[in-house]
């Protein structure tokens, strides 16, 4: 495992416990992605995949294992510091959308810049705020919607708006948990679209957990995760076969790459 990767975890485990029941969900994770990568988790229900982007997140901790981002451990931060990450590094997106209903799509979108900044600085600098937030929504085809409350919008548009206020505050690394889970399979296409312009023109590195398999193969690279842990996925791997602690399916699209070590056959 490369330690100068963008982000990586080594033997992760994560087990849930309720009263006297205890059900392991991760048994053992490793796991890497280099800089503006667009990387799917795909798997079966119960295989741990919203987990492992929960602990990746620092939205929840691991009982065991390491992760760590840009070369510094983030598992064992405090919850303050935790917090300040998510809020600086990371752009989250989720099936259910989590948009504030009382909001209005424009507010919700800034809502993480609302939280990044002081009452002082939000009163002097709100305005610009305001405006790359309706900038966002213009891109994500939303200019129009701009003071809809989410239950005047689609679910195409409450997820084009949770979109919106994932990258509001110019994340490094997004994470996507089934972003088409509620959607038809033409709007869900859309949004797969839209997540796939953002990290070829943004370069901004996706890891996008999905049941979908159609949709994870439009993506640079496939972990399959059953039962906790990481498996050779079955489709055919175009690069030959790569070490066991980092399985994974590359792509023809992988060959477009910049031609560096970590993206060679092999060298993962």
């Amino acid at each position: 495992m490369d330690e100068n990767a963008f982000l990586f975890a080594k033997n992760l485990h994560k087990t849930y416990r309720k009263n006297a029941i205890s059900t392991p969900v991760l048994r053992g994770v490793d796991m890497e992605i280099a800089e503006g990568e667009f990387l799917s988790i795909v798997g079966a229900s119960g295989s741990g995949k919203s987990t492992l982007m929960h602990l990746l997140g620092s939205l929840d901790k691991p009982d065991s294992g390491e992760i760590y981002f840009r070369n510094r451990r983030i598992d064992n931060l405090s919850a303050d510091k935790r917090d300040y990450l998510r809020n600086q590094e990371f752009g989250f997106i989720f099936q259910f959308y989590h948009l504030l209903p009382e909001l209005t799509a424009l507010q919700n979108v800034m809502i993480p810049l609302m939280i990044r900044n002081s009452v002082f600085s939000w009163m002097t600098g709100g305005t610009s705020s305001k405006q790359r937030a309706i900038a966002l929504m213009e891109r994500v085809g939303l200019g129009h919607r701009l003071h809809h409350l989410p239950s005047e919008l689609s679910g195409g548009e409450m997820q084009r708006t949770a979109i919106a206020r994932a990258l509001i505050g110019n994340p490094s690394l997004i994470f996507a948990d089934e972003p088409t889970g509620n959607l038809d399979e033409e709007t869900g296409k859309e949004i797969v679209d839209l997540l796939r312009e953002l990290n070829e023109r943004d370069k901004v590195t996706i890891i996008m957990v999905t049941h979908n398999l159609e949709i994870a193969r439009g993506t640079h690279r496939i972990m399959k995760l059953v039962a906790g842990h990481v498996e050779i996925p079955l489709d055919e791997q175009p690069f030959g076969v790569l070490p066991e602690v980092f399985p994974v399916v590359r792509p023809k699209i992988f060959n477009e790459l910049p031609d560096e070590p970590k993206y060679q056959a092999g060298s993962l």
